[in-house]
């Protein structure tokens, strides 16, 4: 090796954990009918993204009016 020594490290970080949770089992019937998503693994997941989804367009409804244009920018003519 030339009296280089090359070393070479992976890391990897894992952004998953383990947890329990109680389910209220009216809210799991009801989700399994809705949805058609059979674990409860799955509906979590559904559920967790579906509330992001919700809460970052809640975000941009913030927005709403704060927004300046530029002078004479039609918005309306860029929706076809």
């Amino acid at each position: 090796m030339g009296g280089f020594l090359e070393i070479h490290i992976s890391v990897c970080i894992v952004m998953c954990m383990r947890t329990n949770i109680v389910l209220d089992e009216a809210l799991v019937k009801e989700a399994v009918r809705l949805t058609g998503i059979k674990t409860r693994r799955a509906l979590v997941h559904e559920a967790l993204r579906t509330l992001i989804e919700s809460r970052k367009r809640r975000n941009l409804f913030d927005l709403r009016g704060k927004i300046k244009f530029a002078p004479g920018y039609d918005y309306k003519a860029s929706r076809g």
